[in-house]
């Protein structure tokens, strides 16, 4: 049987300071659908990295009297130290200073100025030196750029409004492009006048912290035209066309609503002048808010997700951002939610139900999984609600709707807890152990399911219920849960937490 493909990216983030819960977001996102698509057997190519070019990094870097490569070099290992405490399993992670990608951007540089797509002007207007980019005067008016200035030189230009028309089309044509459906009528609306063409180099006596033109040594190229092309890079084009082959187009490149216009409308028409299909799929997703304010670095309003997890556990950090997000919309960030969130959800529910389980199991069958007897309609209805639970999942994970996901799982998980209390088999051993068996049987096996579904968000905490259930099958099929099995000891999967008093 022939497996499919899945290639998830993130955006490459920018090295202008240490990564904060923005980019802990996102990359946990991309590592839990990469978990899910290879659970389901599919082959993954997971890829994510960092921007290291462009005049915001050698600002900071000027700012720490760094060179730019100093700069990059000293904090590009606190990403991959998040990466690492974040559980994040990626395939690739690439860096936009590497030699290998440094050749992708000159070659398709080449290229384009070769097809006469890319033509020198002088140019004057405002240019916002947060967004790195030439903007219109409508864009000043609307009070969403900042550090804006006034320019006039001579730069090199990429003919972008050629492929308006075209990528129009594409739009049209294809309406899971671009999702969530409120980002696609923001593209299509942005498209409605006329595009223009993108200012594609910056002059090294201005920026110099770049990878040079091919065509002309006294410009260093746009940092988006050099950024968006890490997403081609990775799976191997130009050095190896078989990997490029099998990988490209890309099936889910996930963003930050932020970065729209960039990805969703640049970045196709790049690939048009390359000759490339475009990805699949563009998924732009909220903001992390504090308040009602955006968490970002210049603000001051960062929470540090290495605090997070020092504190309260990763598992419960990725639980929390997968489960608090309706993918698309902004989510509010606090530590009250976040308390409330791992009290209801994981202590109060998935901890309690395998302490339920786990110690009337030791207590009554000396820890042994005990044996199932005949099954009334109250178990035949867990088993059947088990069942149902693995399409749901999978429905949900392909719309992209992991919050819908992970509340499918925590009401089968609710659904049992009331089970055990209805059917009280501490109760019922007393007299009838083969019946007392039978609906611990059934809870347990339950809970199994449970933790295999939930084991791409929770990855520590779930193998740690599966081995506490001596390794109890991998599937999510009904009748996976060993009979005599013996239940290993454990301390409580999440402990309470106290809310903190105002």
């Amino acid at each position: 049987m022939k497996k499919n493909k899945f290639y998830i990216t993130t955006p490459i983030y920018y090295v202008n300071d240490k990564p904060h819960i923005g980019h802990a977001y996102t990359t946990i996102l991309a590592d839990v659908l990469s978990r899910y698509h290879r659970a389901e057997g599919d082959e993954v190519f997971f890829l994510t990295g960092l921007d290291e070019h462009g005049q915001k990094v050698q600002q900071a870097a000027e700012a720490r009297q760094l060179s730019p490569q100093e700069h990059c070099d000293d904090l590009a290992p606190r990403f991959l130290g998040l990466w690492e405490k974040l559980e994040i399993q990626y395939d690739d992670f690439i860096r936009t200073t590497q030699k290998r990608h440094i050749a992708v951007v000159q070659q398709a540089l080449q290229q384009v100025y070769d097809a006469g797509d890319v033509y020198a002007d002088e140019y004057e207007g405002w240019y916002s030196v947060a967004e790195e980019r030439f903007i219109t005067e409508t864009e000043k008016d609307s009070g969403s750029f900042r550090d804006i200035k006034k320019l006039k030189e001579r730069n090199w230009f990429f003919r972008m409004g050629k492929y308006q028309k075209k990528l129009i089309d594409h739009i049209h044509e294809h309406p899971g492009f671009i999702q969530p459906g409120q980002r696609r009528n923001e593209v299509l609306g942005f498209l409605r006048q006329p595009l223009g063409d993108l200012c594609i180099s910056r002059p090294k006596a201005r920026m110099g912290w770049g990878i040079d033109l091919p065509f002309d040594k006294d410009y260093v190229t746009y940092v988006w035209f050099d950024a968006l092309l890490n997403y081609i890079t990775g799976p191997g084009y130009l050095a190896d066309q078989k990997s490029f082959k099998k990988w490209w187009p890309a099936s889910v490149h996930l963003i930050g609503k932020d970065i729209l216009t960039t990805h969703a409308v640049y970045w196709p028409t790049m690939l048009f002048a390359l000759g490339l299909p475009l990805p699949e799929t563009i998924f732009a997703h909220g903001w992390w808010l504090m308040g009602k304010t955006k968490i970002s670095k210049s603000l001051g309003n960062i929470v540090n997700p290495l605090d997070l997890i020092d504190e309260y556990g990763v598992d419960s950090v990725r639980y929390y951002l997968m489960r608090e997000m309706v993918l698309g919309q902004d989510a509010n960030f606090t530590m009250e939610s976040f308390i409330k969130r791992y009290n209801s959800d994981l202590a109060n529910d998935f901890g309690n139900l395998l302490n339920r389980v786990s110690g009337l199991i030791g207590k009554n069958f000396d820890g042994f999984v005990p044996e199932h007897g005949k099954m009334t309609d109250e178990e035949d209805h867990i088993k059947e609600e088990a069942v149902r639970l693995d399409p749901k999942v999978k429905k949900s994970v392909s719309e992209m709707r992991l919050d819908g996901a992970m509340e499918d799982i925590l009401q089968l998980i609710r659904q049992v807890n009331k089970y055990l209390e209805y059917q009280a088999p501490w109760k019922v051993a007393k007299t009838d152990l083969g019946r007392a068996g039978t609906i611990l049987y059934t809870a347990t096996e339950a809970l199994r399911i449970c933790a295999v579904h939930l084991f791409p968000v929770m990855p520590f905490k779930c193998k740690a219920v599966l081995d506490i259930l001596d390794n109890a099958g991998k599937g999510t099929q009904w009748g996976g849960l060993k009979k005599g099995a013996k239940l290993k000891s454990h301390e409580a999967l999440f402990p309470r937490l106290e809310v903190p008093k105002q």
